[in-house]
């Protein structure tokens, strides 16, 4: 079931996107729904590895190339 939601942007951000979805092809909507995904699917991300990182220290883990190191 979808739902509607309005929202009001600044001049220039509505630019930006119309500018966008003429080039791309697509909707607002299908832009909007898209980038508020990926900003959501980030935000988790965030949450999992600050939850994550003590456990990760525990075990020596601190940077990317640690994890790297563990998993290969």
């Amino acid at each position: 079931m979808r739902e509607s939601i309005s929202i009001s942007l600044p001049k220039d951000l509505k630019d930006e996107i119309d500018r966008l979805t003429r080039a791309e092809g697509i909707s607002r909507s299908d832009l909007v729904r898209e980038a508020l995904r990926d900003h959501l699917f980030s935000r988790r991300l965030r949450a999992l590895r600050r939850e994550l990182m003590p456990y990760a220290e525990a075990q020596g883990v601190y940077t990317d190339e640690d994890v790297f190191r563990e998993v290969s």
